[in-house]
């Protein structure tokens, strides 16, 4: 079992880098298309350099890690 844990773990953080490289665009286009799903209206997604996210919610990070997509509803 402990070896269950720690390879979901490292799955998870694999994901979370694969998902870092990702074009800025295409990582939107898959966020907006997830909240739509879920029924989610009156949002705005944007690209913002990192650290620029104020007072919105970080829900990606794209470009490498020099980008993130905020959130604001």
């Amino acid at each position: 079992m402990k070896k269950l844990m720690v390879a979901l773990g490292l799955l998870s953080l694999a994901g979370g880098a694969f998902a870092a490289g990702k074009p800025c665009e295409e990582l939107k286009s898959e966020i907006a298309a997830k909240l739509d799903a879920k029924g989610v209206s009156g949002y705005s997604l944007e690209i913002v350099d990192k650290g620029a996210a104020a007072d919105r919610k970080v829900v990606g990070t794209c470009d490498g890690g020099t980008k993130e997509i905020v959130y604001k509803k």
